[in-house]
């Protein structure tokens, strides 16, 4: 049996690959034994400890993009441009939840203290308080209260988590990191339903800068979810290369920063293949071992 021990990174919608990761690993025989995540790494990981993974999949892959939109509560007056309430009760209804510590696989979902700046390793307590906390991304979510702390996005101080999977017996560790390199390439759909892509996700971003129009102006050339969603990428990849440089795991699969925005979980089938297939090519890539 070949155990994994499984890092699962941040960045929104580009997470919904983990699901074609995982799907990869069971395929070719792989058991994993551990996850540790971040942000919607810890979303999917948990989901996936919890033996639900497939039911989220197909939940997801169901979504449309007004769908999306709707899962969305604006949260006037609080540190955050949505409360996170309506989508957490969602998947709960949906996966069920349970406490971690019963969970059939080991699991850790990494969030950040906000009074302290501390990485946060969750590992008791409700599945999905945990997940909540974890993905509290500054100005999209509110910050999360988790007992006597208040906890934001994992992401803010470790957005591959590979320290939080040190604890798991396994034969591999095996890395998700989604800020990969960009490829620009054209997506492969028709024209007309690009044109479709790009005002469905105008009207998203119109309407995530209407809810705060009255607190600030937008910037003259760029909205505000482009402002802070560029800042938070460009200060995580450097986080992110700070705290992978001391380790080196068995296999990283890197999936590229500008494969899908961040609230784009209507696609989710092409990130669940994209997933899938860069899974097949970092195993091929892998020197063998003797």
């Amino acid at each position: 049996m070949r155990r994994v021990s499984l890092v699962l990174g941040s960045g929104g919608a580009r997470g919904l690959a983990h699901i074609g990761v995982i799907r990869w690993l069971q395929a070719q025989g792989y058991t994993v034994s551990g996850i540790a995540g971040s942000s919607i790494g810890a979303l999917v990981g948990g989901i996936y400890a919890a033996g639900k993974l497939e039911v989220y999949a197909h939940w997801v892959q169901a979504l449309e993009r007004m769908h999306v939109l709707r899962l969305l509560d604006p949260s006037f007056g609080r540190p955050g441009l949505f409360k996170g309430e309506r989508v957490i009760q969602v998947l709960r209804e949906l996966v069920g939840d349970c406490a971690i510590e019963d969970l059939p696989i080991a699991f850790t979902a990494v969030a950040t203290d906000f009074a302290t700046g501390e990485e946060v390793w969750l590992r008791e307590g409700p599945l999905f308080d945990a997940i909540r906390a974890s993905m509290a991304t500054p100005l999209v979510f509110t910050p999360f209260r988790h007992g006597d702390r208040l906890l934001l996005d994992g992401a803010l101080v470790n957005p591959v988590p590979i320290a939080a999977a040190g604890g798991h017996a396994a034969d591999l560790c095996v890395v998700v990191d989604l800020s990969g390199p960009a490829e620009s390439r054209p997506r492969p759909e028709p024209a007309q339903q690009r044109h479709a892509d790009r005002g469905e996700r105008s009207r998203i971003a119109h309407f995530i800068d209407s809810l705060q129009a009255r607190r600030a102006p937008a910037a003259p050339n760029h909205g505000l979810v482009d402002v802070a969603f560029q800042s938070m990428q460009a200060m995580q990849d450097t986080i992110s290369r700070l705290r992978q440089a001391p380790y080196t795991p068995d296999v990283r699969i890197e999936i590229p920063r500008d494969a899908c925005g961040f609230f784009e979980f209507w696609r989710a089938q092409e990130m669940i293949e994209l997933g899938h297939g860069r899974a097949a090519r970092a195993f091929e890539r892998r020197a063998p071992t003797g």
